[in-house]
């Protein structure tokens, strides 16, 4: 029997992953405009528009269902439109792709899928609430908490290269990262050994402080180490200093254990190596 995947969302993360499934699957993709549409049907991906088109169909023909779409003022949009018909689904495995941000601050701390979700940003408590939501539902659930995201296109060398990078400093302030083509990995490894109810952390085993990647992206390019600009007096945006106001190193050994998974870049080194490569 064919399998069918409706990715709602169809987001960076969820791509790498429709990369990693074999030909014979079908593949429903939602995206929002026709621009972004073409290259995904160029590439033998039906698309919808949404929200516009309908995707009852779509959601009663899935065996397996992946939401990257974040919750917003009045709830989760998906579970808004589509509760009841996602529940009438015959789905095989059902993933959400949630955040890190739902353990909230720990001062530096360790996390793992055990420690109480504890949000403080408007974001974390969105994305708990989504979690919980999707939970009520029951169905063949798995939830995917993403620590920062980075890969093709999206690193540090760019700023780095136009000299707009900066080395921001707050003490004892560490994140945790991954790299895009690891959370493909997890999500295919879910794919092939379901566990309705498990929730997985998806990160590298090396949180670090920000300014030691971009200090090491400048390196790698043999370009000088970007400014050190103190937090407290630096120039950002609410939303980037909102990704500041916590402070955690999440643990990922759920993912191995469970999952097999064995990280292709499992620090940051590795993974901004490979980009650099990549990109020459």
């Amino acid at each position: 029997m064919t399998k069918t995947l409706i990715s709602i969302g169809h987001g960076y993360s969820a791509r790498a992953l429709t990369r990693l499934l074999p030909d014979d699957w079908r593949i429903i993709a939602t995206t929002r405009s026709e621009e972004k549409a073409a290259p995904l049907r160029d590439s033998g991906i039906e698309v919808l528009i949404w929200p516009g088109e309908d995707l009852r169909p779509a959601i009663a023909q899935a065996t397996h269902l992946l939401t990257s779409v974040m919750p917003g003022a009045d709830g989760d949009p998906v579970l808004n439109a589509y509760a009841d018909d996602l529940c009438a689904g015959d789905f095989e495995w059902v993933g959400y792709l949630s955040t890190t941000g739902v353990y909230g601050d720990h001062n530096g701390g360790w996390v793992d899928e055990n420690t109480p979700l504890t949000p403080a940003t408007k974001r974390g408590i969105a994305r708990k609430q989504a979690e919980a939501a999707w939970a009520d539902l029951n169905l063949p659930l798995h939830i995917f908490r993403l620590a920062g995201i980075y890969g093709p296109g999206r690193g540090p060398f760019a700023k780095v290269r136009k000299g707009t990078a900066r080395r921001i400093i707050k003490q004892g302030q560490v994140f945790s990262r991954t790299h895009v083509e690891d959370i493909a990995q997890v999500l295919l490894a879910s794919i092939q050994r379901p566990n309705p109810g498990a929730a997985y952390n998806v990160c590298d085993d090396d949180p670090a402080p920000p300014q030691d990647v971009i200090a090491h992206a400048a390196e790698l390019l043999g370009l000088p180490l970007p400014p050190a600009v103190d937090y407290d007096t630096a120039d950002m945006t609410p939303m980037a200093r909102s990704f500041y106001a916590e402070s955690k190193k999440v643990r990922n050994d759920r993912i191995k254990d469970e999952l097999g998974v064995k990280l292709l870049y499992p620090d940051y080194r590795a993974g901004l190596a490979a980009l650099l490569d990549l990109e020459r």
